[in-house]
């Protein structure tokens, strides 16, 4: 199923996007797709609905995060062979993780310039939620314990990423950089992880356009790898790291600006479009 949430935000309503793409109404099934709705038992009750007897949404308008109560936000950093190689960085030895602090977004909502930033960038990933949980597993069942699978965007400031000492976060969690969805696509429609393309877009030059086959350390590694520090919960979202293409990696490197767009997606997990807006709290509430 392609699970989804529609209305304002607070106001988000459950939907599913059925086999002709029209987007259908799960209230009558459910109140809201939640962290605990992705747990095994709940997806399969659900998987048994009748969503072509459901209403059609006319006029969906805005979307929102695919479900509600994302826990942890965990991210991968240098995750593909390619882009390490664009940074000159080492390929890892081990997964790189940090955190990101913002709050997630839904896939079409506006991007905010943190003030003072100068290298505001871009980043398309896949992301992995969790569905049941997860404490050193092993990496031979690892994928069972993922619900599903959306489109990441881990939009990120790099001056404050690299140049202003500590970790990674402070360039990761600013406000409005978690975008996500459309769609919380279930795992068994995703035939292999690893070989999906993904693609992003800055005002309609095509900058990244990958796949996941150039991971490093695939899916099943990640969520084997990061349950062995912290337990995995339903609703958990691991952002899986980004192709080449980033600003960071443009000779010069290139940076978002106000009025730019972003477009971006995963094959299968449908796409994301943000504009980009200079420093304005409006915008956050």
């Amino acid at each position: 199923m392609k699970l989804l949430r529609y209305g304002p935000i607070g106001q988000e309503k459950p939907g599913c996007l059925d086999q002709d793409g029209k987007i259908r109404d799960l209230s009558g099934v459910l109140s809201d797709i939640t962290a605990q709705t992705l747990q095994p038992d709940q997806l399969k009750s659900l998987a048994g609905a009748d969503i072509a007897s459901l209403p059609v949404v006319e006029n969906p308008g805005r979307l929102g995060v695919p479900y509600a109560g994302l826990g942890k936000f965990i991210c991968v950093g240098l995750n593909y062979s390619d882009h390490a190689a664009e940074t000159g960085a080492d390929i890892p030895k081990e997964p790189i993780l940090f955190n990101k602090w913002s709050a997630p977004t839904g896939p079409n909502d506006p991007v905010v310039i943190p003030r003072g930033s100068n290298k505001t960038d871009w980043e398309v990933e896949l992301g992995v939620v969790i569905g049941r949980k997860a404490r050193y597993v092993g990496k031979d069942e690892a994928l069972d314990y993922v619900a599903g699978y959306c489109v990441v965007n881990d939009v990120s400031e790099r001056e404050y990423q690299m140049e202003r000492g500590g970790t990674w976060d402070k360039g990761k969690g600013c406000d409005t950089f978690g975008p996500v969805g459309p769609w919380l696509v279930t795992a068994d429609e995703v035939a292999d992880p690893q070989n999906l393309g993904m693609w992003l877009e800055v005002n309609g030059k095509r900058f990244q356009d990958g796949n996941t086959r150039t991971m490093i350390f695939d899916v099943a590694h990640l969520v084997h790898y990061i349950s062995q520090f912290t337990t995995l919960y339903p609703g958990d979202l691991i952002s899986t790291g980004t192709p080449p293409g980033v600003g960071l990696g443009q000779k010069p490197p290139v940076y978002l600006k106000p009025g730019d767009v972003m477009r971006l997606g995963i094959e299968g997990l449908g796409e994301q479009e943000q504009k980009l807006y200079a420093w304005d709290a409006s915008l956050l509430d």
